[in-house]
């Protein structure tokens, strides 16, 4: 596995782990958190991704240069959060493919 520095470039690949994620939770029948609607076909998702890679530092896991997992650091948190009132840092957009070297299931954040 490698791990890379990631750009708005990565956005369709992350937007695709998060589906793949989805697609996982769906089949585990765990539709609870997110429903059944993959990311790409959610505007709102989709431009969540979009802002927290613009306004963060993504981060890329490959295997064999393919997408497995996303990490993306940021100065604060989401909207959902309040802020700590001191500087801070938070790790946004998690994912990682299930069954792959980044993870045997996905481990994402945050609901849009």
């Amino acid at each position: 596995m490698e791990i890379r520095k990631g750009s708005t470039a990565d956005i369709p690949a992350i937007v695709g782990l998060f589906d793949g994620a989805m697609e996982w939770l769906v089949s585990q029948g765990r539709t609870g958190q997110w429903g059944e609607r993959p990311w790409s076909q959610r505007p709102q998702a989709v431009a969540m991704v979009e802002e927290y890679v613009a306004k963060g530092r993504p981060w890329i896991a490959e295997v064999d240069g393919t997408p497995v997992g996303t990490l993306t650091l940021s100065e604060g948190p989401g909207s959902y959060v309040e802020p700590a009132g001191e500087p801070e840092r938070s790790a946004t957009s998690i994912c990682s493919r299930p069954g792959t070297a980044a993870g045997r299931a996905p481990r994402c954040s945050p609901t849009p």
